[in-house]
């Protein structure tokens, strides 16, 4: 059963960043490894950690399109759902795009200043495959770099068994978790390699874990260097990117998922269960919250979470999320709902509530959050998916001080500055900037500013 509570009962650290335990000393080795040795690294960590070591780790264009052939052949309805999912992200994407304005002001007389969005040259995307390989990641990752105008994007992802070597596995037994198919031709998820090519990637690489982190962030002679990392991965994967942070841009580093829901009398129980158990199967420390002033409501949502959990097919990660870290507070007002929601900065944030008055309230006080859904039809799973808005987003709180993946990770904000000589403005500022630099004790900063000066 979920957690239910009182306001006045949460404990502070219900507000602090979820901490999961470290992996900085491996990730620190594997990422040396492969600074070192490059692809001799990724060889020996893909042989160690995954089921399959390629020979080489490109896989062909051929391959990626014969997987999407063959998922529009063998899955339509998936393969169209991907196209529509890839066509919604995309013009939002282009929309955020143009909202980045390239442009150039005259602030004094003969003084222009200005700014350019210029996107970077090579993106890098990783994409897990592990008990749920996610093929909608591969959208959100992409789309935005593609809008965004990046010239290569290349993908990394955990290596599958090639059809061609599945007997030579077979009989080897290889092929497992543990046991690593060794020497086969490069081969990953056949739903993200068809995800891949629809959304226009230009290379894929069948390499996961920290150490295609690494491979992304200094090159290999198989893997070319990226200027930005984005996207999801586990917590070696995570402490990679926090770790490359500096040599490369990253998006953020993420955690377990949230959603934070508020209600009230007027929202569906079935539904909000539904939305609150959608996140809780996802792992087993993902954090469902709902946050209502009606105590009835509250109960009613609790029993319709047991009752959804019956009949769910992820019911032994639901149920473990729900019972660790789910939970249900009962609020004295919205408001106080408001102000909770606020102080977690959740990365997913539901407002179950009727149009009017009481929802706008709310609306205008919440203001931390990665996404958010407005109303009772606007589920969460919508953005997850098919909604045009990007689900890699800020989590553990930072959603404080960051949004979620979008066309401005792929691209760089650069000023410039054009002065016309003689002009009272550039004359001003370089009198200025003489001042300036004699009091900071900068005497060739001074020297050159008063150079200007006629």
């Amino acid at each position: 059963m979920i957690r239910i509570q009182k306001a006045s009962e949460i404990e502070d650290s219900f507000f602090d960043g979820r901490d999961f335990g470290t992996s900085i000393d491996t990730v620190k080795q594997v990422l040396q490894d492969v600074k070192d040795t490059g692809d001799e690294a990724l060889a020996k960590y893909g042989a160690k950690f995954d089921v399959s070591a390629p020979a080489c780790l490109e896989i062909p264009r051929e391959e990626l399109e014969a997987a999407a052939q063959k998922m529009s052949r063998d899955n339509p309805n998936l393969y169209n759902a991907l196209k529509f999912s890839h066509d919604l992200a995309l013009r939002f994407a282009k929309k955020q795009r143009e909202s980045f304005d390239d442009f150039e002001i005259e602030l004094e007389p003969g003084m222009f200043t200005g700014q350019k969005n210029i996107p970077v040259d090579r993106a890098g995307v990783y994409v897990p495959a592990g008990r749920f390989p996610l093929v909608s990641t591969v959208v959100m990752t992409i789309t935005p770099a593609v809008a965004a105008g990046v010239k290569e994007i290349i993908l990394c992802t955990p290596p599958r068994v090639h059809p061609d070597d599945a007997q030579r596995s077979a009989v080897q037994g290889t092929g497992v978790p543990g046991k690593s198919f060794i020497g086969g031709k490069p081969y990953a998820d056949e739903g993200i390699m068809a995800a891949a090519y629809i959304c226009g990637a230009h290379r894929v690489f069948a390499c996961g874990g920290a150490q295609a982190i690494g491979a992304m962030a200094f090159g290999t002679k198989s893997i070319p260097r990226a200027d930005v990392i984005v996207g999801p991965g586990n917590k070696f994967v995570a402490e990679a990117k926090k770790q490359v942070y500096g040599t490369v841009g990253i998006d953020m580093v993420a955690g377990p998922t949230e959603v934070f829901i508020i209600a009230d009398g007027s929202a569906n129980p079935e539904w909000v269960a539904a939305d609150l158990l959608a996140q809780a199967e996802h792992d087993i420390v993902a954090q469902p919250v709902l946050a209502t002033s009606d105590e009835s409501f509250a109960y009613a949502v609790a029993e319709e979470i047991e009752k959804q959990l019956e009949h769910l097919a992820t019911k032994a990660i639901a149920s473990e999320s729900i019972k660790n870290c789910g939970r249900i507070i009962i609020t004295d007002s919205l408001e106080q709902a408001a102000e909770l929601a606020n102080r977690k900065a959740p990365e997913h944030l539901e407002i179950a509530m009727n149009e009017g008055k009481a929802r706008e309230t709310v609306l205008s006080l919440v203001h931390n959050y990665g996404s958010l859904f407005i109303g009772h039809e606007s589920a969460e799973v919508f953005g997850d998916y098919a909604a045009g808005l990007n689900h890699t987003l800020p989590t553990s709180g930072s959603a404080r001080f960051t949004g979620g993946l979008s066309v401005r990770v792929f691209l760089k904000t650069v000023t410039t500055l054009r002065t016309v000589g003689g002009a009272s403005g550039s004359q001003a500022s370089a009198t200025a900037a003489g001042y300036l630099g004699d009091a900071e004790g900068l005497a060739a900063h001074a020297h050159a500013a008063r150079l200007r000066l006629r």
